[in-house]
């Protein structure tokens, strides 16, 4: 398949850098004036006539990742959807973390003042989970499923295995370097939440974000509610304190419909082989890069790869690849690319010849 004529900036310029920001297609450039020159033509008509955006949105999250349409939620972005669902839980919850995990799911955990213990990321990333749950008892576990600076993915039997060990344990998940880069099924995940922007890898523009629960968090969040009275305005009807307290006020059916737009453009590509193209990419350039002492090996030997790598470059060889016009991002101690399903095996080839 060929992308240029949706994704134009793909003429110009090499582009691993999805893991910072996604592209936007022409198609929803298209589909953003349409919505705005409805607005401006008929103000609150077409303010009624859209508010179905968000219910199209939630059936079509809820048929691709397998969840339940009433354990979706709508956010702006993953950080404020993870801190509502922080202020909903009891104060005496112990945190589980990973080092140099991504700072808005870190920093929020540890600024609210939750006793928390943070595990190392190598090698033994498993086992040095595995050995903290025994140690520290903890009963939550928030982690990125993607780290976003090395792009070490969560092993998915992993996190069935511990659901199923320690079923108390609450498993929160940020899924923004995740979620659209593979086939994925929530129901069956042993998550009990998926927080996530759309702006990375579902390509659908800032200003949206989804939270998958499951029942097990439902019913521990915000207990003070659940026998408040309602409030009793026609336009809250069918809310309930759960929807009021991580779904307070307007939702924004430009961002929200263009996620939608975005997730209808990527059931058309079709996840079979949005996952294929992934894996494909990220695995030969994995391969490359080990051959060439830019990796270690035990990052090659994981089953289940994300498609963010993290390389450690010299000041120059960054330099120079910005004067190629390959795009990247400086993460760590080196740069960060990540591969989506427009990225070719040229632009692989181009990168690592940009290396010597």
């Amino acid at each position: 398949m060929n992308f240029l004529q949706n994704f134009p900036i793909l003429e110009n310029y090499i582009y691993l850098n999805t893991a910072n920001s996604g592209l936007l297609s022409k198609d929803i450039s298209v589909w953003r004036n349409e919505h705005d020159s409805d607005f401006i033509e008929n103000g609150s008509i077409f303010r009624m006539n859209n508010l179905d955006v968000m219910e199209r949105l939630r059936i079509n999250l809820s048929n691709i990742f397998s969840v339940g349409k009433d354990n979706i939620f709508l956010s702006p972005n993953f950080s404020t959807g993870f801190n509502t669902i922080l202020n909903g839980l009891d104060n005496n919850h112990r945190f589980l973390l990973l080092e140099e995990d991504y700072p808005s799911v870190s920093y929020p955990v540890t600024s609210r003042g939750f006793d928390f213990f943070e595990v190392p990321i190598d090698a033994n990333l498993e086992e040095n989970i595995l050995n903290a749950i025994e140690k520290f008892k903890p009963s939550v576990f928030a982690f990125s499923m993607v780290q976003y600076i090395s792009g070490i993915r969560m092993q998915s039997d992993f996190i069935i295995k511990l659901k199923s060990n320690f079923p108390d344990l609450l498993l929160i998940a940020d899924g923004t370097q995740f979620t659209g880069t593979t086939i994925f099924n929530f129901e069956t995940s042993g998550l009990d939440a998926l927080i996530g922007s759309g702006y990375k890898w579902l390509l659908g523009g800032y200003g949206n974000g989804y939270l998958f629960l499951s029942e097990q968090i439902k019913n521990l969040l915000y207990p003070n509610g659940k026998n408040a009275k309602l409030p009793t305005a026609p336009f809250l009807s069918g809310k309930n304190y759960l929807s009021l307290c991580l779904e307070p006020g307007h939702l924004d059916s430009l961002t929200f419909g263009s996620l939608n737009q975005s997730l209808d453009y990527l059931k058309n590509i079709g996840f079979n082989f949005i996952e294929e193209k992934c894996a494909e990419l990220s695995n030969k350039a994995r391969i490359e890069l080990y051959s060439r002492g830019l990796i270690p090996e035990w990052m090659l030997a994981r089953k289940e790869q994300s498609t963010i790598i993290s390389i450690p470059l010299k000041n120059e060889i960054v330099k120079k690849l910005e004067n190629v016009k390959i795009l990247c991002s400086a993460r760590g101690k080196g740069i960060r690319i990540s591969f989506h399903f427009y990225n070719t095996e040229n632009d692989l080839n181009r990168f690592l010849e940009a290396l010597y």
